[in-house]
């Protein structure tokens, strides 16, 4: 056994030992306390808080949320294979051998606490687990697809990355206050949307401390919606059909954490994107500095980038990239000017609305524009698969013009996930709104989709009822 496997068994083991944490306490009010870490369960949301050195705050967390993580551990292992063809545990495999060496120090030492947390809640994993846990999405969507694949075929599958959001940030004389508002909605698969109902509260012993939008095990947020310690509000829509993968660089994952930690500011937050950019989860990254009441629209390729500020007015992402470098020479086919799609749909309506309401938005009205299922294309109130709060599990697609776009099958069980807004004031406060479900809150009950669409009984096992919630108020440091 070489030394670095010996290391790999051994420093697990041994940080167990120097982070033994005092047995967990039920508390009144439906609290969960494990060391300086607590829980809290509210309208679909799992708070956690979680603190301390690396490994602390790891265990804290793994913990608190074991049984979470087993759920959709297991929904991601059955899904994986009926999707991609693979077994999950192949992707492990290649997520350690490309990531492990480029994960920072206080990272490893996190993901090892997870690690120890669940096991000791009765739920065994090891530190090569959770790497494979949070590299998941990037191997699966962009590795695979410009990479793995051929290891078994000549060419690489039709299939490109999926956009995943819609989203917006205003300020200056855009909004009712002259500051800044933010809000964004999650698209994903509803058999895998139940895993980012999670805001974690954490603080670092080192850098700013992060208040995400996130899932069980994950080092970074992953729907990318976060508000910081260092005074800045961000999240990014992915841009949609790019599936760049440079084995020599650094995954997403691991600079997004890294960005939120310890950036400062705008330019610190790009600075670290930037530096080992390996092309996957190419995004809009709208990021707001609530210090200078500036927001800015990143959009970051893999060969090309762009930046643009304002202090007046508003960006939104739609998956459909402006810059168009990006749009052109690295995307294919991305539906820029087609209202039937999510991207063409969604670029021509976020603009009605921002301009309808400019000098008015607010929480409230930011709540609202994510809610909007206005189709441009019929041009009647509908939800669809082209609606800002994407409803594609009601849409037949009839109008659909590419197979090559997101979720192009009708009646697809996806779609809008959740909705989330911040604003100056709460980001000075540590504080968002979220809510879990539509962010239009139309139920999504599995039993009568599943009568409806037979077609997608092979999902049963993991679609669950997402019933109408409120938006409620997640701030650091909140107890019942």
């Amino acid at each position: 056994m070489g030394a670095k496997r010996i290391l790999g068994v051994l420093l697990p083991l041994l940080l167990l030992t120097l982070w033994a944490l005092p047995a967990p306490a039920a508390q009144p009010g439906g609290l969960k306390t494990y060391g300086k870490g607590w829980r809290v369960d509210k309208a679909g949301w799992i708070y956690v808080h979680i603190e301390g050195e690396p490994f602390e705050r790891g265990k804290q967390y793994g913990y608190l949320v074991a049984k979470d993580y087993e759920a959709i551990l297991k929904a991601t292992k059955y899904m994986t294979y009926q999707t991609l063809g693979m077994p999950y545990e192949f992707f492990v495999q290649q997520a350690v051998r490309l990531n492990k060496g480029k994960i920072p120090k206080e990272l490893l030492e996190e993901m090892a606490g997870f690690a120890a947390g669940c096991t000791e809640a009765g739920v065994p994993a090891t530190l090569e687990d959770i790497i494979g846990w949070n590299a998941w999405d990037g191997l699966t969507g962009y590795w695979w697809l410009s990479h793995g694949y051929k290891l078994f075929r000549d060419s690489a599958p039709k299939g490109r990355s999926k956009g995943h959001c819609s989203a917006f940030i205003a300020t200056g004389d855009a909004t009712k206050d002259g500051k800044i508002v933010i809000g964004h909605t999650t698209f994903e698969d509803f058999w895998a949307g139940g895993m980012m109902n999670v805001i974690l509260d954490l603080v670092p012993s080192k850098g700013h401390r992060i208040l995400m939008q996130t899932g069980p095990g994950y080092v970074m947020s992953m729907t990318d919606f976060f508000v910081l310690g260092s005074g800045l509000v961000g999240l990014e829509t992915t841009i949609i059909e790019i599936n760049t993968y440079d084995l020599r660089g650094i995954a997403e994952w691991i600079r997004i954490r890294q960005a939120m930690q310890y950036a400062d500011d705008i330019d610190g937050f790009i600075r670290i994107m930037q530096k080992g950019n390996n092309g996957d989860n190419a995004a809009s990254w709208l990021i707001g500095d609530t210090k200078t009441n500036e927001i800015c629209r990143f959009e970051q390729g893999y060969v090309y980038q762009s930046v643009t500020k304002k202090k007046n007015g508003y960006f939104f992402g739609c998956n459909a990239v402006e810059d168009p470098r990006i749009r052109n020479l690295e995307c294919t086919g991305v539906g820029y000017n087609d209202i039937r799609r999510q991207t063409g749909g969604r670029r021509t309506r976020w603009p009605q609305l921002l301009d309808k309401y400019y000098g008015k938005i607010d929480a409230k009205l930011g709540m609202k524009m994510l809610a909007d299922t206005w189709d441009v294309y019929h041009k009647r109130d509908r939800g669809g698969a082209n609606t800002i709060c994407a409803m594609y599990d009601i849409d037949p697609r009839k109008n659909f013009s590419s197979q090559s776009g997101c979720w192009p099958d009708p009646y697809s069980p996806a779609g809008s996930q959740d909705g989330k807004v911040a604003t100056s004031a709460s980001v000075k406060n540590m504080a968002l709104w979220a809510r879990w479900g539509r962010a239009n809150g139309k139920p999504f009950k599995a039993a009568e989709f599943l009568k409806a669409q037979p077609q997608w009984a092979w999902q049963k096992p993991f679609l669950q009822d997402r019933p109408s919630q409120p938006y409620v108020m997640f701030k650091a440091g909140m107890k019942p």
